[in-house]
């Protein structure tokens, strides 16, 4: 594997620090990638540009919420004014919103929270990367998905239906820009240990483990390499998919 894959990139990562896009920026940046991270929690996000630093990374962070369009759009304006370019973007920022809930049960206030987020927040970091990476002709664009999007988990109707949202503006994306130099693919990973499943009612997450048949939980390492793939330029004729790191529960 040539470890200097992303040398001369920049990389713009949402959710950027922490979980997955924390894990993501650090394998990335690894392999040579200049790193721009969106999040909304501030501190954790200065601590994750000081940690990228202090490993020889070039990174910078971007306060913003991904569900308001004039602040991804300046998000990207802020990327672009520092490094010159966009070539990877990758949207992990997400919440699960409540779970153990029947839909009968579950507020329209929460629905339209975690719809922001997991499924406006995807729309619009597509849409205002695509536009940079357009212009230049060359790009991969990453949206997390889940397999929860996919399979749809029960009591959890806010994030089964945003998440299958997402699987559908991948393969519509990966269609549209397929002969512009950019492809567009998902990840649906299955229960991966990051601090998000802090929210997860444990019995939810005893189900949700239970339906994988390794038996365990996924680390944010394992979905790192296999993002850090999917956004490499020898990843070149693969669009509009959605790959799996779930333990075996994919079934299709």
């Amino acid at each position: 594997m040539d470890n200097r894959r992303f040398e001369n990139q920049v990389a713009v990562i949402s959710g950027g620090a922490d979980g997955l896009g924390k894990a993501i920026a650090l394998r990335l940046s690894s392999e040579g990638a200049k790193v721009v991270l969106f999040d909304r929690n501030e501190e954790k996000l200065s601590e994750t540009v000081a940690l990228l630093e202090r490993k020889g990374a070039e990174a910078m962070g971007v306060r913003l919420d991904i569900g308001d369009a004039q602040e991804v759009e300046a998000g990207y304006r802020a990327a672009t004014g520092k490094f010159g370019r966009v070539d990877v973007v990758i949207n992990s920022a997400g919440i699960v919103g409540p779970t153990s809930t029947s839909i009968l049960d579950y507020t329209v206030a929460d629905f339209d929270r975690v719809y922001q987020v997991n499924l406006r927040g995807a729309f619009l970091m597509a849409k205002y990367g695509l536009q940079v990476m357009a212009r230049a002709g060359y790009g991969r664009l990453l949206l997390i998905a889940s397999i929860a999007g996919k399979e749809g988990n029960p009591f959890m109707a806010g994030y089964s239906a945003t998440k299958a949202g997402v699987i559908g503006l991948v393969k519509g994306l990966g269609k549209e820009f397929a002969d512009k130099g950019i492809t567009v693919n998902g990840l649906a990973p299955a229960v991966i240990k990051t601090a998000m499943n802090a929210d997860t009612a444990p019995e939810q997450l005893t189900y949700m483990t239970s339906k994988i048949p390794m038996g365990r939980l996924g680390t944010v390492e394992e979905v790192a390499a296999m993002a850090s793939f999917i956004v490499s330029p020898e990843n070149s004729f693969s669009t509009g998919f959605i790959y799996d790191i779930s333990g075996g529960r994919a079934t299709y």
